[in-house]
């Protein structure tokens, strides 16, 4: 079934290199909307904070994401922003699975490595929306990120194999951004985790939109 859907995929390439449309850019198109549509739910957020309950906005020091996905906000208000908030996340998942099932397949990594990288990287994608259900939230981010983690060193191993030294050296760095975040977490060093979260948030989003956009110029070129 991975063999037929995969060879479906590299149609759309093709398709997508010979008339020059824009399929290939969606992962990077989804970074921007994301951070668009995140800033737009900040302003709605009515309130409150791990810091102060009765703040009013929301905290880009002390807010965390998913203070703009609950439904109610931490100041006891219903929570405005968690629309939009749903949308940014629906938006990122997909762009992102399209992204782990659009890079391995277009550098033709050999074939374990390939499902490695797109399986995980779907599997992280569509358990992230576990943080919409009424489950323990911890549980939901390390399931999320268990898998999530395994498909970025599976890239970073590609990147590596093909001497895209920049962003090997760029997806290194978001690993010990990720090793940061969890120190402050399980330390509770909450005074500057909610920082380190929105820069790492910055970062993986830049990386991944770096990255699609370098596949979209390889596949031009290899069309010219």
């Amino acid at each position: 079934m991975m063999v037929i859907f995969e060879n479906q995929l590299l149609n759309l390439i093709r398709y997508s290199a010979s008339s020059k449309n824009l399929w290939i850019l969606l992962p990077a198109f989804g970074c921007i909307l994301f951070v668009i549509l995140y800033v737009i739910a900040a302003i709605l957020y009515p309130g409150g904070s791990g810091a102060d309950k009765n703040s009013i906005g929301y905290s880009w020091k002390d807010n965390y994401w998913c203070s703009l996905l609950n439904e109610t906000a931490i100041n006891g208000q219903p929570n405005t922003a968690r629309p939009v908030a749903v949308i940014a996340m629906c938006i990122l998942m997909i762009s992102l699975s399209y992204f782990w099932l659009l890079f391995p397949a277009l550098i033709q990594l050999k074939r374990n490595h390939r499902f490695l990288i797109q399986v995980a990287g779907i599997i992280s994608m569509l358990t992230s929306f576990l943080l919409l259900a009424p489950i323990d939230h911890d549980l939901a981010i390390n399931i999320s990120s268990l898998f999530g983690f395994i498909a970025i060193i599976g890239t970073i191993v590609a990147l590596r194999q093909l001497k895209w030294n920049g962003f090997f050296v760029f997806g290194l760095f978001n690993i010990l951004l990720i090793a940061l975040n969890n120190y402050l977490y399980h330390t509770e060093q909450m005074t500057y985790l909610a920082i380190v979260q929105k820069f790492t948030f910055l970062s993986f989003l830049t990386w991944f939109f770096l990255i699609d956009i370098k596949l979209y110029g390889i596949t031009q070129r290899r069309q010219d």
